[in-house]
């Protein structure tokens, strides 16, 4: 399987759908799924009933997962979405981003 080109951790700009040009920081990569979480992007809201545990009740809102392909890596120097490949450094297999050739990791 090939190294993953979205980390978590890793901050990232959404490409499209309701929340474009947002940008976040990755909470989960689901790579089985294709899916990933960022965290306040593509926020769902669930009303919740008043119960014993949480008798106030109220509005949840917790990011949902999105598709891996609705994201690029944000470039490290400027911000803007960034597509990424593999280099070998000091004998180290490290992310590079194409559009300003930074380091990314490592």
């Amino acid at each position: 399987m090939a190294a993953s080109k979205i980390k978590k951790g890793d901050s990232v700009v959404v490409l499209s759908g309701k929340d474009k040009g947002r940008t976040g920081t990755v909470a989960k990569v689901m790579p089985k799924e294709g899916k990933i979480i960022v965290e306040g992007v593509n926020v769902a809201a669930r009303h919740r009933k008043p119960t014993q545990a949480n008798p106030q009740g109220g509005i949840d809102r917790n990011p949902a997962p999105m598709s891996i392909a609705k994201v690029a890596l944000a470039d490290p120097k400027d911000g803007k979405p960034t597509r990424v490949r593999f280099e070998e450094k000091d004998g180290k297999k490290v992310r590079v981003a194409v559009k300003s050739g930074e380091t990314i990791d490592g």
